[in-house]
Order: C-alpha cells, then sequence, then structure tokens
C-alpha cells in the first residue's frame, strides 16, 4: 500500500481511532476527565471535536471515567426535555426564539452552575428592562404560580376585585323587559346560603319587601351561608304580587297553555254571576295598578291574557317621557277597536321598517315580511286605476265591479298579515292610556268566551303591592351536579328559580349573586317568547335633561336604586332577550 499513489503513513482507520481512545481512557482513568473540568471553555481537548451550546464535558453531571463525545449539533432546544428546557431558558425572549441563551454562569462550584427560578426571574427583569416580558408556546415558567385556570388561586372580595388581563372595570348589562318563565344559575361555590331559610329570614324578607326597604349589603362576605341580611334580600328578591290568585291554577303564562289547565275545575265556567263577580275585583286592581304608576309609586307592571300581554311602564322608565303601554301581539279587530274608542297608538316595528325603506336600506332581516310591501303597491296600483282599462275595452257593463266592501277588505289585506306577529305590536303614550284601560276593563274579548280559560280574568303581575293583590314567591331549588375537566371531575352547584320572573328580581338576584359568589356564576334566561319583543327601543338612545329628571322621582317606586337606574336607561337589546348572562372576574357578558 506504500507505492500506491496519494496513501499517507498517518492515515487510520475509523475502527483504530476508537481502539487508541479507548486504550488512552483506560490509562489515564480519572485524571483525564479532572484535567477537562479544570480547563478553560476555550482550551481544545485533542481526540475530542468542538460543539455548539450545552453545557461542558467537564460538567459534574457526567460520570464515568472518560470523556464522553458529544452530538456536535446539539444545542439547548433539543438536549433537554421540556420541564428542564422551561427552567434554563429565559422567559424574557422574543417568540420567534432569536435571542434566547441559556442562563449559566460560572461560579466557585464549576463553569456551569443552575439558576433558580427566583433569580432567573430577577436576573431576566435586570437584563431586558426596556423589552416587555412575554410568553410564547413554549414560555410557560409561570404555569405553577398559577391554578388550573389561568387565573390567581386566592379568591378576591367583590370590593377589591382587580381587573385581570385587562378587562373592563365592573359595569352592568341592558335591561331586559321581557317576562322569563325560569332562571337556571350555575357557579363553582356553594348555594348553602340560599338553602333552608330560617323563618325569622323569611319573615324578614317579606316584611322588607311590603315596606319597600333595602338593606345596604357589605361589599365583602366571608361566610354567606351565616349572613342573616344576605338571606333576607334573597327572599325579598323571589317576591312578586299577582292578581287573581288561585292556588290550584297556573295562572302565568297565559298564552298556549290550553294543555295545562285541561282538567281543572273551574265553578266560574257555568256561573255568570261568578264571572262578574271576578271581574269587578279585577277591574278595582288594575285601577290600583295604573294609580300607582301614574303616581310613580310603580315602574310597572304587566297584563297578560290569553292572547296578548300588556307592559305598562311609569314615567321615566327605559328612557322614556311621558306614561307608556306596549301591546304584543295584536290583531286587525283589536286594534279596529281600539281605533273606535279613540285611543291613538302607533306601530313602532312597521313604521321602522317603512323608514328603513324609503331610504333604500335593506337591513330589516324579518323574512316574512319581506313580501308585504310588494303586495300592497300592487294592490294599491289596482286600486288607482278605478277600472278605467274595461273602458278602453268597451266592456265597462257587462262586468260586475266590486262594491265597496271588498275594496275595503283588499285595503285591509296588509294589517291582516301583521296579525299575531311582531310587527303588530302597538304603543300608547300619556293620556291614552288611561282611555286604554277604560277599554280594557270594558272590551269584552278581554276574557276568552270558550276554552278552559273563559271567565278568567287577565293575570296581573307587579313588583309592589296594590290593591287585591296576593303575595307569592318564586320556587327555588338547588341541585349538586358533576362536570367533566380536564383531569376528571369536580362538583358544579346550580339553582333554579322558576315563576314568573320580572326585569327587577333578574337585576336584583345578578346583584346578590355577585357577592355571594365572589364575582363567578353564569345565568340561563328561559324567555316566554310572546314578550320578547317589549324590548323594543321607543326613543332616543341617550336620555336627555327632562328623562334623568323624571328618572330620579322614581326614588320611592319600591326598588332599589341601582335596579331603577338600570330600568331607567333606555333600551338597547331591540327585539332580542338576553339567552345567557355571565360574570367572571367581576365583569359582565352576555348572549342574546
Amino acid at each position: 500500500m506504500s507505492e500506491q499513489e496519494g496513501y499517507s503513513p498517518s492515515f487510520k482507520r475509523p475502527a483504530d481511532i476508537l481502539r487508541i481512545c479507548r486504550k488512552r481512557t483506560r490509562s489515564e482513568g480519572v485524571g483525564a476527565a479532572g484535567r477537562v473540568a479544570g480547563s478553560s471553555p476555550g482550551v481544545s481537548v485533542p481526540g475530542v471535536r468542538p460543539f455548539s451550546p450545552g453545557p461542558l464535558f467537564g460538567s459534574p453531571k457526567l460520570s464515568g471515567g472518560g470523556v464522553k463525545r458529544r452530538n456536535p449539533f446539539a444545542n439547548v432546544e433539543n438536549t433537554h426535555s421540556k420541564p428542564k428546557r422551561r427552567a434554563i431558558l429565559s422567559p424574557g425572549g422574543d417568540a420567534d426564539h432569536t435571542e434566547r441563551k441559556p442562563i449559566i454562569e460560572a461560579g466557585e462550584d464549576g463553569p456551569s452552575a443552575p439558576v433558580p427560578l427566583g433569580q432567573l426571574l430577577t436576573r431576566a427583569e435586570r437584563a431586558d428592562q426596556k423589552k416587555p416580558l412575554s410568553l410564547s408556546d413554549d414560555d410557560s415558567v409561570f404555569d405553577d404560580l398559577f391554578s388550573g385556570e389561568g387565573r390567581p388561586s386566592a379568591a378576591y372580595p367583590s370590593g377589591n376585585a382587580p381587573a385581570v388581563n385587562g378587562a373592563t372595570p365592573p359595569g352592568d348589562y341592558p335591561a331586559d323587559w321581557s317576562l322569563k318563565t325560569r332562571l337556571l344559575i350555575m357557579s363553582p361555590l356553594s348555594f348553602s346560603w340560599a338553602e333552608h331559610l330560617k323563618a325569622q329570614e323569611v319573615a324578614l324578607g317579606l316584611t322588607q319587601s311590603c315596606r319597600a326597604t333595602h338593606c345596604n349589603l357589605p361589599a365583602q362576605i366571608q361566610e354567606p351561608r351565616t349572613s342573616v341580611e344576605l338571606r333576607c334580600a334573597f327572599q325579598q328578591c323571589l317576591v312578586y304580587w299577582q292578581h287573581p290568585s288561585l292556588s290550584w291554577l297556573p295562572l302565568f303564562p297565559r298564552i298556549g297553555v290550553e294543555k295545562k289547565l285541561s282538567g281543572k275545575s273551574m265553578p266560574w265556567l257555568q256561573d255568570e254571576a261568578l264571572q262578574q263577580s271576578l271581574m269587578n275585583d279585577w277591574s278595582q286592581s288594575v285601577t290600583s295598578l295604573y294609580s300607582l304608576v301614574r303616581a310613580r309609586l310603580c315602574p310597572y307592571f304587566y297584563l297578560c291574557t290569553y292572547q296578548f300581554t300588556v307592559l305598562f311602564r311609569a314615567a321615566g322608565m327605559s328612557g322614556t317621557d311621558g306614561i307608556t303601554a306596549v301591546l304584543s301581539s295584536t290583531t286587525l279587530g283589536l286594534r279596529e277597536a281600539m281605533r273606535a274608542e279613540g285611543i291613538e297608538f302607533t306601530l313602532p316595528l312597521l313604521e321602522e321598517k317603512k323608514k328603513i325603506e324609503d331610504q333604500g336600506k335593506h337591513e330589516y332581516t324579518e323574512e316574512p315580511y319581506t313580501e308585504l310591501k310588494e303586495q300592497s303597491e300592487a294592490e294599491d296600483d289596482d286600486d288607482d286605476a278605478s277600472f278605467s282599462w274595461l273602458k278602453e275595452m268597451g266592456v265597462q257593463d257587462q262586468i260586475n265591479k266590486p262594491d265597496s266592501v271588498s275594496i275595503k277588505l283588499r285595503k285591509e289585506h296588509r294589517e291582516v298579515q301583521l296579525d299575531r306577529r311582531p310587527q303588530s305590536m302597538v304603543l300608547v303614550k300619556g293620556t291614552d292610556t288611561f282611555t286604554l284601560l277604560n277599554f280594557f276593563i270594558n272590551y269584552k274579548n278581554l276574557v276568552a268566551a270558550s276554552g278552559v280559560q273563559a271567565g278568567l280574568p287577565p293575570t296581573l303581575l307587579a313588583p309592589v303591592a296594590f290593591r287585591g293583590a296576593t303575595l307569592q314567591t318564586l320556587k327555588v331549588r338547588s341541585v349538586t351536579v358533576k362536570t367533566q375537566v380536564q383531569n376528571g371531575y369536580q362538583d358544579m352547584f346550580s339553582l333554579e328559580v322558576s315563576g314568573p320572573v320580572m326585569p327587577h328580581t333578574l337585576h336584583g338576584l345578578s346583584q346578590l349573586l355577585r357577592i355571594a359568589q365572589r364575582g363567578r356564576f353564569s345565568v340561563g334566561l328561559y324567555t316566554h317568547e310572546p314578550t320578547a319583543v317589549l324590548n323594543t327601543s321607543l326613543g332616543s338612545p341617550r336620555m336627555d335633561t327632562q328623562q334623568e329628571k323624571l328618572a330620579q322621582e322614581l326614588e320611592a317606586c319600591g326598588l332599589a336604586l341601582s335596579t331603577v337606574q338600570q330600568l331607567a336607561e333606555p333600551a338597547r337589546l331591540g327585539r332580542s332577550v338576553l339567552r345567557q348572562l355571565d360574570m367572571d372576574d367581576y365583569s359582565y357578558s352576555w348572549r342574546t
């Protein structure tokens, strides 16, 4: 082989090199490793190639008598497991990992020593004061400092709740004027404070409701279960007033409940004298309620019939400057009867649609009504023609012209199409509401003439007492359920409130839950759908000076001041209703 061209006598095959390295390792023993450990990082070691970042070869972690050859392509990213890499990397690096360097400093024990987490954070802050601290997918060194959901594990008192992650300060949600049939409240904290109220607590809650007094709850309650003020306020929130009240007969809701009322005992069906007595009592009750609303001693009340629902509101409620009455949904016969009595009213949703169409916009989303205008315009064109085309053809004497009744029915075809639809909502303002009240008292179709609701007066619901009213309370039931989480199951506590839930009840309960559940709860709202249209805005989105003054005069209406302030704001939900209400970290969020 020595005669071959290009042969080098010093050339050794890889197997020979490995044999020499093993022989040298056995002969030198531990001394070789000590020399390597004592050498500086810049000195090369014979037989060992230099390599890129990582712990030096002389690190005390290396076991054995020789020097272990490391991968020349090794770096911090692929030589350490993920938990160890979190402790080594600096948390101040950029998201693209271009400026990350291992935090390794030479000390008395050796050239590389691990840095504690506390010192690591301090050095990172000193080294990069101008760069904001950011966390990427791999930068999770702070995971151990927080609980499983990414929030501080310590609970904050309600009065000093911080704005976490730039959350907005605690605010309020828009008022919902629709009636609710059920509330389902969920929270990770127990509802033991709302269970098994004592007789004294129930009595105090009922007394406060009758006297329209409200206690100021503390901003922080360490133990809600032992708080007498909280439990009394909860009982007070459940109270409402109703007329008529029949213990064996559910009188809310009244629309579409024929199956639920079938088979119930109704002794007045065949007794006209008893029916007249019920209507006389009802007339006195509704007159008393209207007087309270006009005097601003009652903020609002509902009149629920088997066909429609009426909401009477005092001046200042929902941004109005006078007493108002909203009817939904109506029929052509009812509107014609109101016109015959001289009651002036408007159709806000229909006027809004006309205004949008006149401006050339097509933002109206209710599909069932998109063809109403086209059909009415075609009918109006036919009427304006006055059958002139018959004269042109010369057959005007051979064809019978439609009479005035037929023409009137065709013109009313558009209004008939609105019956029992959201667009048939009627608004009555000012003194016409008193005329409307007298109209209802004498209106025969206000009470069903046949069926399971025959002879039964409409249901009156109000937040304050009135003549002939019966004090009622909403039904409450608490349940503990298991919910699945990432690591298994955890207890989730629920509180169900059923009955006619009015706007003031929802706001009062949310204020109590904010304190008792420490700002963490969610409420599922089940709406009585015929009343969803009652959220329609009736005025400007902002209150003027007169409206603000009227709202301030409602302090004696029997509701808490915070509830009055919410209900006095102009409606913001439109024709939608609240379906879900959540509070997290003392901040509201809702879904319609």
